[in-house]
């Protein structure tokens, strides 16, 4: 089957941005920024589809990745997965850089499946995650030196808890492991253990030390709605903050072989208020006072 694939499309999983485990592009966005943010994502998700199948060899899979950054770049041939993030950078006068670099991650899930340590979870994280919040942070004219930091801590934050709810799948799919080796090592866990259907007492162990590492970064990023100065994405990375911080304490407790981590729909509408209402009561104060902080401290 993978020696017929000719391009990304093929490979699609039919997974849309509908599917995902938090918020993109919600109608909190205003209209004249979701069509870049979805453009980007419907960009970003065919290389992932390419990166995540189970049928094409590693080479293929890069030789997919090569050929949508040509398409995206120019430098190769046109390709329907581009075209509508190509536009779009093009009226904005921006560049392809965030979106090159998540197909610069996606080689790497092509090749690599072990990670030694939590730094280089991090790095990965650099290309796989922290490019989208950047993406959408330039979409909006937002001052990178204000809020990439805050945003880099808050998309790796939501990378790691991805990767923790899917230890599982990731493993027995695409013998992917991204919890560190030397994590597992400390709690005397082998990668075998991500197999089985329930997580045993040094599993859990591992995922609660990680989670709370993750809640670190989490609370690093926590300043970052406060910063933007567009209140409708300010409220949108707030309920995305909100969602992330209730998951991961999830994943201090619960089993994410033998569990479903993720709350349901009405909770999940809750809790997203929460961190919208939240925002909304401090914003007007609090945000003046960081911004005015923020712009000292580069001065």
């Amino acid at each position: 089957m993978s020696a017929t694939l000719q391009n990304a499309t093929e490979a699609r999983s039919g997974k849309g941005h509908k599917d995902e485990n938090f918020p993109v592009a919600s109608h909190l966005i205003h209209p004249r920024n979701r069509g870049a943010i979805l453009a980007f994502y419907d960009f970003v998700r065919a290389g992932d589809d390419v990166a995540d199948h189970t049928t094409l060899t590693p080479e293929r899979k890069i030789e997919l990745l090569d050929a949508l950054a040509d398409a995206l770049t120019g430098k190769g041939p046109s390709d329907p997965e581009a075209e509508p993030l190509k536009r779009e950078l093009f009226a904005r006068g921006l560049p392809a850089t965030h979106a090159l670099e998540l197909l610069d991650a996606f080689r790497l899930d092509a090749r690599k499946t072990r990670y030694a340590d939590w730094d280089e979870l991090i790095a990965y994280c650099r290309l796989s995650a922290m490019p989208v919040g950047r993406y959408v942070l330039d979409v909006h004219g937002e001052d990178p030196s204000v809020v990439w930091g805050p945003s880099d801590a808050i998309c790796a934050a939501l990378q790691i808890i991805n990767h923790l709810q899917d230890c599982g799948k990731d493993y027995t799919r695409n013998d992917r492991v991204y919890l560190p080796r030397e994590t597992l090592e400390k709690h005397g866990v082998t990668v075998e253990a991500l197999g089985a259907a329930k997580a045993s007492p040094a599993l859990r162990a591992v995922i609660r030390e990680l989670a709370t590492r993750t809640m670190g970064l989490l609370d690093e990023g926590a300043v970052l709605p406060d910063l933007i100065a567009d209140l409708r994405l300010s409220l949108e990375i707030a309920a995305i903050h909100r969602l992330a911080v209730v998951l991961c304490r999830g994943l201090m407790e619960r089993d994410p072989l033998s569990e479903k981590v993720h709350h349901g729909k009405a909770a999940f509408a809750l809790t997203a208020l929460g961190g919208i209402a939240a925002t909304l009561a401090r914003r007007p104060l609090r945000g003046r006072t960081l911004r005015r902080h923020a712009l000292g401290a580069r001065a």
